[in-house]
């Protein structure tokens, strides 16, 4: 992977122009994206410009260096990411006359885009953020993968486009002012990520998964979708159960194998769970030497450690293991890093042993990586899936039938009286929108809802916000999927709308963000898009039975992996920080969340709530632990970001 970046003043003011200097400040505060190579180009007569970071993979020569110009002089891109297939497409593009200077993926792109147009992205498969100018059609295109692996963001205002791989390379241009953008935040509490195309900066934006951006001379800018994940029209109940075990294995071997395409050492980053367990176990049957395998486990938190059961694959398929331990002191020392590698707030604690497990990889050599990432959703792994298509089948599905009136009622005299007990959180806000006709699942991993984000906001930002909901994120992903697929589960549309918004958003964005602090590429075999789009058509009987998921996906590894692996209960790989706030760390999370920055300059929260909830969380009356995460990412995030720019 790299990182790019660059400026179009197509109508700034006549005398606009770009400079070398500048994009390479862009450039290089990402150098962490690309250690070993840097270059920049200008066009338009100097009021473009590009700019690259290049972490070398495939074709470590010179000739891979970017940016990168066409056959013709009229083409040029700058390309983050890797497209699989790229020597199958250059046979056909080499037969149809195209003349090709080196072995990189890079150029496949440009060739492709020369003789397709903008619907060369049909073509290529892989995880990539591209830019590309076109001198003769006189316009700059961005396209960010299927399934949004790979991030890119944008500016757009006064005559000036600016994109990068990373928020802070937007915010090295002098006309970019940190500032909070207060939708974002208010949906940021809701989701611990801000959904696209928003982010916690004002007027920076970032390109959704799967769509294409164009913006041409006159300034009209188009983003328009060129793939989703959309469930199959008709979902074909007539293919058996080893049918669709023996396509999912092949699928998943094919997706592995093409993920291996590398010039430099790889290996695997492995919990002992079957998602990273399937990668070592389908890695190993295409090597001839041992797999590289990398955990971490925690020092102080024994219960959260899957080191056994890492370490027994290492040993039934003779990798090359590598295990790091952390605890509160590499947690500490790394926050400030985190702040600074995340751009905005990624509330999942996980950034942090992900991190650590990275450094490892890079430490020993190791520049890719695959990972497990998607399984859980496109199969339905996770408990809370199971738990929510139940609670639909057997009571939502029936109750949303009741007239609204009477829901509203039931809802107004249930609500107060489950409120009076303190607990019940999540049957409460049930029941609201029970009331108010919404639907019932909003996401995975919803941590303040409707019902408890007014408690935590300030009076000023309670009424400011009082006639809005973070439903508006995710309407426009249900009605789509309405529209489009009407006949389609529930299960299949709890689905969808993660792949919208939790997976490329938090997760994806979580692993390319702190894998590439390292220096580290990371692949995603799970999601190859081959294999989302087959999963998505696979019935809802066939991922959940009974009250467990991903059932399909099992029977399918069960010759090649261990059944009291694969039916084991699903621990995830989380963080402990249910204790760090307990812990010795507790005045220093005081002095950056309740004597935060942001405190004392914006009012935005009820500090006198966060502190309630601190004092409960401390007496382990509740556990208030990724409540009081998200803020401190957030406050955090402010001191760096947005008060350093005051």
């Amino acid at each position: 992977m790299c990182g790019i970046c660059g400026v179009w003043e197509y109508g700034a003011s006549a005398s606009a122009r770009v400079t070398l200097p500048l994009l390479e400040r862009m450039r290089d505060v990402m150098q962490h994206r690309g250690p070993d190579d840097a270059g920049a180009l200008l066009f338009d007569e100097g009021r473009g410009g590009f700019g690259h970071r290049r972490l070398s993979i495939v074709d470590l020569s010179e000739a891979g260096h970017q940016p990168m110009r066409g056959c013709t002089p009229r083409v040029w891109t700058t390309f983050n990411g890797e497209i699989y297939n790229h020597m199958r497409l250059r046979e056909g593009l080499e037969k149809r006359g195209h003349r090709y200077s080196s072995q990189t993926d890079t150029e496949t792109i440009l060739h492709l885009y020369e003789e397709r147009g903008l619907d060369f992205v049909q073509e290529i498969e892989g995880d990539f953020g591209i830019a590309l100018w076109d001198e003769e059609r006189e316009q700059l295109v961005l396209v960010r993968d299927r399934v949004g692996v790979k991030p890119l963001y944008f500016y757009h205002r006064d005559g000036r486009f600016i994109f990068a791989s990373e928020i802070k390379a937007i915010l090295q241009h002098p006309a970019v002012t940190p500032e909070v953008d207060e939708e974002a935040l208010y949906h940021y509490l809701s989701f611990m990520t801000t959904p696209a195309p928003m982010t916690l900066f004002r007027d920076v934006r970032k390109l959704p998964a799967g769509h294409m951006l164009t913006i041409a001379r006159d300034g009209r800018l188009n983003i328009s979708q060129y793939w989703d994940a959309l469930p199959p029209q008709s979902i074909d109940e007539g293919r058996s159960e080893e049918e669709h075990r023996a396509e999912i294995l092949r699928l998943l071997r094919a997706s592995i194998e093409k993920r291996m395409m590398a010039d430099v050492p790889f290996g695997v980053f492995l919990s002992g769970g079957v998602d990273s367990s399937a990668n070592v176990a389908l890695m190993a049957e295409l090597m001839s030497r041992p797999v590289r395998t990398f955990t971490v486990g925690f020092r102080d938190h024994e219960e959260l450690n899957e080191l056994e059961s890492a370490r027994r694959i290492s040993e039934m398929f003779k990798t090359e293991h590598h295990e790091v331990i952390i605890g509160e002191t590499e947690m500490k020392s790394f926050l400030p890093d985190l702040v600074f590698h995340q751009d905005e707030p990624i509330a999942d604690p996980v950034c942090v042993p992900l991190y650590y497990v990275s450094k490892l990889a890079r430490d020993t050599g190791t520049i890719v990586v695959q990972v497990g990432e998607g399984s859980d959703e496109i199969f339905s792994g996770y408990d809370k899936y199971v738990k929510n298509l139940r609670t639909y089948e057997r009571f939502w599905q029936h109750a949303e039938k009741v007239p609204l009136v009477a829901r509203r009622a039931a809802s107004a005299v249930a609500r107060p009286a489950l409120g009076a007990t303190g607990r019940m959180k999540t049957m409460i806000e049930m029941l609201r929108r029970l009331g108010r006709d919404e639907p019932m699942f909003w996401g995975g991993a919803v941590v303040y809802d409707e019902t408890s984000k007014p408690r935590v906001l300030s009076p000023h930002m309670r009424a400011r916000w009082s006639e809005r909901s973070s439903l508006e994120a995710i309407k426009p992903y249900l009605e789509r999927i309405e529209a489009a697929r009407p006949e389609s589960d529930f299960l299949a549309r709890m689905i969808y709308l993660e792949l919208k918004l939790r997976l490329p958003e938090l997760l994806l964005m979580r692993v390319d963000k702190i894998t590439m602090a390292t220096s580290v590429e990371a692949r995603v075999p799970f999601l190859d898009h081959h294999l989302v789009e087959y999963a998505m058509g696979v019935p809802r009987s066939l991922k959940v039975e009974g009250t467990t998921g991903k059932h399909i996906l099992k029977r399918a590894l069960e010759e090649i992996l261990p059944h009291d692996l694969l039916y084991s209960p699903k621990r995830g790989f989380g963080a402990p920080i249910n204790g760090w706030f307990r812990n010795d760390l507790g005045h220093w999370f005081d002095e950056h969340l309740l004597g935060s920055s942001m405190r004392r300059r914006r009012d935005f929260f009820d500090y006198g709530f966060i502190g309630r909830m601190l004092d409960e969380h401390r007496r382990n009356a509740r556990d208030w632990s990724f409540h009081l995460w998200g803020i401190l990412n957030l406050s955090l995030w402010y001191e760096r970001w947005i008060e350093r720019s005051v």
